[in-house]
């Protein structure tokens, strides 16, 4: 059973954040419940990695002095797994925003769908989605995206070292990814539907492992929760 002392010390604790939860939002209760456990005013805690809320799986969140490990853990190796929808696109790369444009898929087979994977292995050139959390000239890009305004963003260096199909059934591509710090899974799929002669978008994604670490050994929040109760009703 974890004391308070235990918390503050550091605690690594891997959480599986459901859909539609913020990475800020597990952080949030996480806190909450441990301050209310024990009684505290205050105890850091923070996420290794943000995970969209249309995303699901592993989040490592550490607690008193681990916080300070947060970037080693942001810089190990990812693995997500995910469907990719081929015949549309979305201005936000996923199910955030509405299909802007469709697109013909009747010329793509899964012998040309796993062939073309290959051309993202490595490292490779990636640009960051117009909706997301990047700032330039102190504004966050998905801010000027939903202002309709325009910005030049650079691309980014970023290494994929794995990318498998699990299922094809069009439109849906069933993969799983391997890839270093600061991929963009919603850039991938945009991609890789422009490599098609088509278009794409990320239409599912769960993180499945950080480093060593397994979503396998997960918990959700609720979990963690009654954990917490029972801890302090046995105690």
């Amino acid at each position: 059973m974890l004391t308070e002392q235990d918390y503050k010390d550091g605690q690594v604790l891997l959480i599986d954040k459901p859909l539609q939860w913020t990475s800020f939002q597990v952080v949030n209760k996480l806190r909450w419940l441990i301050r209310k456990n024990f009684g505290i005013k205050k105890i850091k805690v923070g996420h290794a990695g943000t995970l969209d809320p249309l995303a699901s799986g592993l989040l490592i969140i550490c607690t008193g002095k681990f916080t300070k490990r947060i970037q080693e853990f942001m810089g190990q190796t990812k693995e997500y797994t995910g469907t990719i929808t081929l015949g549309a696109t979305t201005p936000s790369y996923d199910l955030e925003t509405e299909v802007d444009q469709t697109f013909a898929i009747d010329h793509i087979s899964e012998d040309i769908i796993k062939a073309t994977t290959k051309q993202f292995i490595g490292e490779i050139d990636q640009y960051p989605p117009v909706f997301s959390a990047l700032k330039k000239d102190g504004k966050r890009l998905y801010e000027y995206a939903r202002e309709g305004e325009k910005v030049e963003i650079a691309a980014r260096k970023i290494t994929i070292n794995e990318f498998e199909i699990t299922r094809v059934q069009l439109p849906e591509v069933d993969f799983r990814v391997v890839c270093g710090k600061g991929t963009y899974i919603r850039s991938l799929a945009h991609d890789f539907g422009k490599a098609l002669q088509s278009g794409g978008h990320l239409s599912v994604l769960r993180r499945t492992k950080i480093g060593e670490f397994s979503v396998a050994n997960a918990i959700s929040p609720e979990v963690f929760e009654n954990q917490m109760k029972t801890e302090i009703e046995t105690a």
